[in-house]
């Protein structure tokens, strides 16, 4: 062989290496999950459930506190006493039936654009965190810059399909004005779907109006662009500030996630099926109240489950009835034809430790069997969602893609070309250096980058670097090579400018003053 064939072969080899290696960031598609769902209800069961959710409905009701929300039910004829309505079954199954069964995000990439409902699905990251573990692993209080690092890892890891909104708290700003940075800091370090804040009626309107500016009013009588989260107070209350945020995204034909905030033993009866009664009547009336809104508005049947520790009260995860229940909102949502929302990768452990890992993957393994459609909270929740760990949400997001390809169930498109493989290598023989494996080792079997399955040996000899330290240190490397996607100019001054307005117009109060 002479020098310059061997050359040639070696840099085709390296080639091939640095194909196999080289990190993808490509969005994966909306998932079209194929796997079986699980239903643990008969269709007796399902029935069941739902006359006693109506019945919860009909005869205990459900507070508005909220008197714009009790004229909006007067006006369609339900029971009102105080700030208790009373809604018949018929008038809920009405309303909730014109709910679209699926709708599609506009993203800033069209590229990016994602369908939901029925057996499509999509993989949100973790909100809401009041501390992080950062890149060195140390607990600390977030900031705005904090908060765009995980807006950039959510824009390069391929399993997730949208940058959320507050992953962590921004301590450095003022809290009266922090929904405008974070909805900002969503829209320009991805071009991914994102999330809205609803924390007060007039945020979510600024959110709306951030909306605009973005994709303009004609997108947004079309397509969903962003998403909200309006939480009930269970047991059996929805309150003003929910309800006005609520009023604010349905009126602009916005999606909201109806989330009853389930604490299994303590704000619901201590029996799974009891608690879901109760839960489904819960969404059923929020979902409702969205059409009253405004009819043919998308709505996503929402909850978050928690089993709360009869022994010190705090909330658990990764339960076995965390599990059931999703399995049972799955079947109620099918049931009445709406998308749904449900928790992943949930941790209640202090460090991504091995009870992380178990409780993330135990919920992950039911939440793909249960067949939700927005699947929030995918990466990085710790510690009861106390913090957002920067390793864990890197290793969340690769399970989110093994996940991915699991759930899209079985390809027999090679099936004939690698079975008669078997004849090629006959007894004895390995398939490696077969055309069939040559051509598809890539796409055949998932490599994870943040699991080491190599020989103790070699472990040993590249440092004895566990999990945790190869996490961060993928994550700075991503954050390295992060390319912003960038804003229309004269959109990014429009933004920035109502920013300033808005700004001025909220009083900042001492709040810069508060640290945690």
């Amino acid at each position: 062989m002479n020098e310059t064939s061997s050359r040639s072969r070696l840099g085709g080899r390296a080639s091939r290496r640095a194909l196999r290696t080289a990190p993808k960031f490509d969005m994966l598609a909306v998932l079209e999950n194929r796997l079986p769902m699980c239903e643990i209800m008969s269709a007796d069961e399902v029935k069941r459930l739902d006359n006693a959710s109506m019945n919860i409905l009909e005869n205990v009701g459900i507070q508005f506190r909220d008197p714009i929300a009790l004229d909006d039910w007067r006006r369609v004829g339900a029971k009102i006493i105080d700030e208790m309505v009373y809604p018949d079954r018929g008038l809920i199954r009405d309303l909730v039936a014109s709910i679209p069964s699926e709708f599609t995000y506009k993203a800033r990439d069209p590229a990016k654009n994602l369908e939901i409902g029925s057996r499509k699905a999509i993989f949100v990251p973790m909100t809401g965190a009041p501390y992080l573990r950062d890149l060195d692993d140390v607990r600390r209080n977030p900031t705005l810059d904090d908060l765009a690092m995980f807006h950039k890892l959510s824009h390069m890891m391929p399993a997730l399909h949208s940058s959320a909104h507050h992953i962590v708290e921004p301590y450095d700003h003022p809290i009266s004005q922090r929904h405008l940075r974070i909805t900002y800091s969503s829209m320009k370090y991805s071009d991914k779907t994102f999330m809205g804040m609803t924390t007060s009626p007039k945020n979510a309107e600024d959110v709306m109006d951030m909306c605009t500016i973005l994709f303009g009013d004609e997108v947004m009588e079309h397509y969903a662009v962003t998403t909200g989260n309006c939480n009930g107070n269970s047991p059996l209350v929805w309150d003003e500030t929910m309800l006005g945020a609520m009023r604010a995204f349905s009126r602009r034909k916005q999606p909201v996630l109806c989330s009853p905030f389930v604490l299994g033993g303590a704000n619901t009866p201590a029996s799974i099926p009891a608690a879901v009664a109760q839960l489904n009547a819960e969404a059923l009336s929020a979902l409702a109240y969205t059409q009253i809104i405004r009819k043919g508005a998308p709505a996503i049947y929402g909850h978050f489950l928690s089993t709360v520790s009869m022994q010190s009260g705090a909330p658990m995860a990764g339960t076995p009835e965390i599990s059931l229940m999703n399995f049972m909102i799955g079947q109620m949502a099918r049931f009445y034809g709406v998308p749904w929302r449900t928790s992943n990768t949930l941790g209640g452990a202090k460090t991504f430790d091995a009870q992380a890992g178990y409780e993330s993957a135990t919920t992950l393994s039911a939440v793909m069997h249960s067949g939700a459609n927005y699947i929030w909270h995918s990466a990085g929740w710790n510690e009861a969602g106390m913090h957002c760990s920067v390793a864990k949400f890197i290793v969340d997001a690769e399970q989110c893609a093994m996940a991915y390809k699991m759930a899209q169930g079985l390809s027999w498109d090679d099936f004939d070309q690698a079975f008669s493989a078997i004849a090629d290598v006959g007894p004895g023989g390995h398939y490696l250096g077969h055309s069939h494996t040559q051509e598809h080792f890539q796409e055949a079997f998932f490599m994870p980058r943040l699991f080491d399955n190599n020989s103790v040996e070699q472990w040993v000899a590249e440092g004895s670097v566990e999990i945790t330290a190869r996490a961060l240190a993928h994550a700075r490397y991503l954050l390295s090579v992060y390319e912003e996607p960038k804003l229309d100019e004269a959109k990014e001054e429009e933004l920035l400018d109502f920013i300033a307005r808005r700004e001025r117009e909220i009083p900042a109060a001492d709040e810069l003053n508060l640290r945690y």
